[in-house]
């Protein structure tokens, strides 16, 4: 099965190393904005079933967008990561208090972010952790 993900990254190097890492697997279609205004009116006809989301952006952040985008009809439960370099046991505490069910960490391997979404998607709500 492939995950539909809407990416919303500000960063074009960091956008284009994640269409590279996860396009070699062939496990998920990316569907990536620069920001979240574009994500908005985008994100209903796309139908993720993952929202990956820069923490820190210009204009909207990710925590801003993910509020926004649960108002879009059809995406009230879909499951969200937030990609960010602030990663200290209260600032995940505080993402993951905001509704995402994991944090990856920038910079990340990219390698292996696919299996660190697999992971996220995989664990029980009540044990999302940062990968």
């Amino acid at each position: 099965m492939v995950t539909r993900i809407l990416h919303v990254e500000d960063d074009a190097d960091i956008r284009e190393i994640t269409q590279l890492a996860l396009a070699l697997s062939g496990q998920f279609e990316l569907h990536q904005f620069t920001n979240g205004d574009e994500a908005l009116q985008q994100a209903a006809g796309i139908a993720p079933d993952l929202l990956l989301l820069d923490v820190m952006m210009p204009g909207m952040s990710g925590p801003e967008l993910l509020v926004a985008l649960r108002d879009v009809p059809g995406l009230a439960e879909v499951p969200a990561i937030f990609m960010t370099a602030r990663v200290q046991k209260t600032e995940i505490a505080g993402f993951l208090e905001q509704g995402a069910i994991g944090v990856i960490a920038k910079p990340f391997d990219p390698v292996s972010l696919g299996q660190q979404i697999h992971d996220i998607l995989a664990a029980p709500a009540t044990a999302a952790q940062p990968a």
